[in-house]
């Protein structure tokens, strides 16, 4: 695991963290300065940084809301945004680009079956975005500010998984696509593929396992 006494570029071993950085708005540049000394730079939480870069580097790594507090979840929210504008602006965009050129060699009964799931997978993605960007997000910054109906169990209870149906394109596209179809793209579009699941993955835990656990105990 990670602590604050290393150097921030020790911890840079791949894109994921670099990605981390990005989305928590710390620019490459710092020298010899240790993760903590650049979390205060930041006004950013040394805790919740080497939670994140947990999550991300470590698949046994256990995240919890201990340590953590109110003032970390703009932080968190920020990231997640962050993570929504990459998906929306550079990873999808990309996999259908890649789906449209591997689906030039396709006939057209394979080309129309895998252009109407992508078609609905990307409602869907969009659709589950703009809920946690305009009712729960908002929502969450509001505690203590403004009474209503909703909470966060709401979102708990309605939080669908994008990445089952991601897993079902994957599938069609390794498995079930003509063996005359394997190409470039194909590879490309795989590529895509696993790169936005285990990002959803990694996401998906930040939400369940730190946003959600500490807003339910704020709200009670």
């Amino acid at each position: 695991m990670y602590s604050a006494r290393m150097k921030m570029a020790d911890i840079i071993t791949d894109s994921k963290i670099l990605s981390v950085l990005e989305r928590l708005n710390i620019k490459l540049g710092f020298g010899e300065a240790t993760i903590e000394e650049i979390c205060n730079k930041y006004h950013l939480s040394t805790h919740l940084f080497l939670m994140i870069c947990n999550i991300y580097s470590f698949d046994d790594f256990t995240p919890n809301i201990d340590g953590l507090t109110e003032n970390d979840i703009p932080k968190i929210i920020g990231y997640l945004k962050k993570s929504h504008e990459y998906w929306l602006n550079s990873c999808f965009p990309q996999l259908h680009k890649n789906i449209h050129t591997m689906l030039d060699s396709c006939d057209e009964v394979n080309k129309n079956v895998l252009n109407k799931f992508y078609d609905d997978y990307d409602v869907e993605v969009k659709k589950h975005l703009d809920y946690e960007e305009h009712t729960v997000f908002p929502y969450i910054l509001s505690l203590g500010k403004e009474k209503g109906s909703f909470r966060i169990k709401d979102f708990e209870e309605n939080h669908s998984d994008l990445d089952e149906k991601l897993s079902d394109l994957k599938n069609i596209v390794m498995k079930y696509l003509p063996e005359a179809y394997v190409s470039q793209a194909r590879i490309d579009v795989l590529n895509d593929i696993f790169k936005i699941e285990e990002d959803l993955n990694k996401h998906t835990v930040i939400e369940n396992s730190l946003l959600i656990p500490l807003v339910s105990k704020i709200e009670q």
